[in-house]
């Protein structure tokens, strides 16, 4: 009998961070031109990567003791998710470098509410014997999703502006949670 290729919880899992991803890689490589359109130079660009990264990081190693505790993680990946999503479409208001460093912070803090609980959930998925493939699979949709959204972004917005930008990294964040939400009833996580 061959075996199935991923279980359920692991496909949607990989779904929605997919997702959430994507939305993230939309904007990194023209981020600079974003924060210059706003009035600032490439030290604010910086500073603002600084941030979120800080934020990200310090509010990790809180999520990450939480997560361990709670028992629905899947409502915290939610919350990661929508605050991200929040965060993206926030964009849409910042014309000042003070208002983009606050945004950037909360992004930082709903990446880092969301990447302990999704890494635990992935992991308690795991196939037995398929850790390699299975991770390697993550790793691999992670790289793609870079490539894509690094693609996709440059196109909406040469095309279409910051502001179309924005909204689909919105859409594809609060898609990814709430598709968890529409699963949350159904305990598939």
């Amino acid at each position: 009998m061959q075996k199935r290729f991923f279980n359920k919880a692991l496909k949607i899992l990989l779904a929605t961070n997919a997702l959430i991803l994507l939305a993230a890689a939309m904007l990194a490589p023209i981020y600079a031109i974003f924060v210059e359109e706003i009035g600032g130079d490439l030290l604010d660009a910086s500073i603002a990567g600084f941030l979120f990264a800080v934020s990200a990081g310090l509010a990790t190693l809180f999520s990450g003791k939480v997560s361990d505790k709670i028992r629905h993680s899947d409502h915290v990946m939610m919350l990661g998710y929508g605050m991200m999503g929040l965060g993206f479409f926030l964009f849409l208001f910042v014309h000042s470098i003070t208002t983009l460093f606050i945004i950037q912070i909360l992004i930082g803090m709903g990446e880092a509410i969301y990447s302990p609980a999704f890494d635990k959930l992935y992991s308690e998925h795991l196939d037995r014997g398929q850790y390699g493939v299975e991770w390697g699979t993550w790793e691999s949709m992670y790289y793609f999703t870079t490539a894509f959204g690094a693609l996709i972004g440059g196109l909406l917005v040469t095309n279409f502006g910051f502001p179309a930008l924005f909204l689909s990294m919105a859409f594809l964040s609060f898609t990814s949670g709430f598709y968890l939400y529409l699963l949350s009833p159904q305990r598939v996580l």
